[in-house]
């Protein structure tokens, strides 16, 4: 983990092609975004910079997480980046990160890496003390998983 840009990383390689990566990725959210028990749904998704990303996260316990921002950039088949700083029709909203998943090729497999800067070292530290680590790193092991299992 590195502090530039007071950010968060995990790295996993999985193997698995860079295509199907990618479209279990963008396509599957629902299936490895959040850490297991906890779930989440696509509310709205319009993959282009400027466009709307709003998910929502369910607890085991009952707890609703809305997951509301935009995407900033959106790089087929290689990465997309969002924020919570900014709303639907660009409304400002209270910033906590800006969140970067990435895969390229590497070896036989893929190598990929989900970010998290955030503007504050409060709220990099924060992000940590939450789990950031077990909870990125988890949701990398649930998408390794769903690729490596339909590897043919």
């Amino acid at each position: 983990m590195s502090d530039t840009h007071n950010e968060l990383s995990i790295t996993r390689t999985i193997a698995a092609p860079a295509e199907q990566v990618w479209d279990v990725m963008v396509n599957r959210q629902e299936e490895w975004w959040c850490p297991s028990p906890w779930r989440v749904e696509i509310d709205e998704q319009d993959r282009r910079p400027g466009g709307v990303c709003r998910m929502t996260m369910y607890g085991p316990d009952g707890e609703v997480a809305p997951q509301n921002g935009i995407y900033l950039a959106y790089d087929e088949g290689r990465r997309f980046v969002t924020t919570d700083a900014v709303t639907g029709d660009f409304q400002p909203a209270g910033p906590f990160m800006i969140g970067i998943w990435e895969i390229a090729p590497e070896g036989d497999g893929t190598r990929y890496t989900a970010s998290a800067r955030h503007w504050r070292e409060e709220d990099r530290k924060m992000h940590e003390d939450m789990g950031f680590a077990d909870g990125w790193r988890a949701c990398a092991d649930q998408l390794a998983e769903i690729c490596e299992r339909e590897q043919s």
